[in-house]
């Protein structure tokens, strides 16, 4: 003969499910804060630009020019060109994450400039969420628990 138990639903009762739920989102709504994190740094870029991966990567032929830093005469203008990099930043510290992240946007624009024909990116400057920011030695990067970003704008353009 078969028993069965009275007053309980499931395998968990009827407690043990609002535990259960209360455990679940209690758990999402850790994640979701940890993963909010946007923390704010201005890093120098000569920091970036020192990396030995920028040294053997980036172009000497190709000018990066940050701000309104002096550049040579500018014959040929190719276009304003925007680039929007993320990294993984899981088990790095912010800066490092911001540092390989800001190399990967450089690389984009120095993409851009081979493909356009010109041989410099002036003007650069941030541009994180589309928000201008402009240095001669700084970058905007936003670290996050799981990702940083670095978000670049300049003019392609070829210098005399």
């Amino acid at each position: 003969m078969m028993k069965t138990t009275q007053g309980k639903k499931g395998l968990l009762g009827k407690k043990g499910l609002l535990v259960l739920a209360a455990t679940l989102l209690g758990g999402i709504a850790l994640t979701s804060t940890a993963e909010a994190r946007d923390t704010v740094l201005m890093l120098p870029v000569e920091q970036a630009m020192k990396l030995p991966e920028a040294k053997t990567q980036l172009d000497s032929n190709i000018c990066f020019v940050f701000g309104n830093t002096p550049h040579g005469d500018v014959a040929e203008q190719h276009g304003n060109f925007v680039t929007n990099k993320k990294t993984n930043a899981f088990n790095k510290s912010d800066e490092e994450a911001c540092r390989w992240v800001m190399l990967s946007a450089l690389l984009s624009l120095q993409d851009r400039v081979r493909s356009e024909g010109g041989n410099a990116v002036i003007n650069i400057e941030s541009f994180y969420d589309r928000e201008p920011m402009s240095s001669n030695d700084e970058y905007e990067c936003h670290a996050g628990m799981l990702m940083a970003g670095v978000a670049l704008r300049g003019d392609v353009v070829t210098l005399r």
